[in-house]
């Protein structure tokens, strides 16, 4: 892995509607540089981490092993597996933390359960208390979440972070250095104002409520997930111990 003094991250894209938001400040301000590779756009993703200090995989609305419409899948799996194994710190954010969960060996559903969209309660469980990223949060914190895929079972050996009502496995962490969250620390209440609101009142939702709760927690959102992401990326300055 690189050792300059400005880390490289990689960012891979999915879907053209989940970039990377605040993640690109936030990453500036860390003293650090991003490469973002737009995948649904044909761009190649690279199959191991060669050149990066860190790796962070963005949502979009797949499964992690839908290859027929989204050939760059099997590379994205195949990165993950090399950063978890080399002990390259990763992130995988909604679609990326379920790709994470099914490439070690845990379970995805497409449409499971009860969607999630807007602020919700997560949970952070007594196992948090000593990650790295997560220790030191409230026991309930607010996140935004935009999924209806969800992960059904963690791999093994995996550390079971938080939770919410609607979903059990919101954060985990396989090993040392590799993280899944279902849910969006990069997206701000701007973003939120642009989701369709009929696609929202066919979930259950009241748009209105969910701009205006993406309006109150804006601050405390980029507060907190702006904290957990650069504690994210202090590994990148930190030796693996794999």
């Amino acid at each position: 892995m690189p050792t300059a003094l400005r880390p490289r991250i990689l960012l891979v894209q999915n879907d053209a509607a989940s970039g990377p938001g605040r993640l690109i400040d936030w990453i500036a301000d860390a003293g650090a540089d991003s490469s973002l590779v737009a995948a649904h756009a044909g761009e190649p993703v690279p199959t191991d981490t060669a050149g990066y200090d860190a790796v962070v995989l963005l949502g979009g609305g797949l499964l992690p092993d839908e290859d027929e419409r989204a050939p760059w899948l099997a590379d994205e799996r195949a990165l993950t597996t090399r950063a978890v194994e080399d002990g390259t710190p990763l992130l995988g954010i909604c679609l990326g933390g379920q790709l994470l969960a099914h490439t070690m060996g845990g379970t995805v559903r497409g449409n499971h359960g009860e969607p999630e969209r807007g602020v919700t309660a997560i949970s952070v469980r007594p196992e948090a208390a000593n990650d790295v990223l997560l220790q030191g949060l409230p026991a309930s914190v607010p996140a935004i979440e935009s999924h209806r895929d969800a992960i059904t079972s963690l791999p093994p050996d995996a550390v079971w972070l938080a939770s919410s009502d609607r979903c059990p496995y919101q954060a985990f962490r396989c090993g040392s250095r590799a993280w899944g969250v279902q849910f969006h620390p990069e997206v701000s209440a701007e973003r939120i104002r642009t989701w369709d609101p009929q696609g929202l009142r066919e979930q259950g939702f009241d748009p209105q409520d969910v701009v205006a709760q993406a309006d109150l927690h804006d601050g405390e959102l980029a507060r907190l997930w702006g904290g957990f992401v650069r504690r994210f990326l202090d590994l990148t300055r930190a030796p693996a111990t794999i």
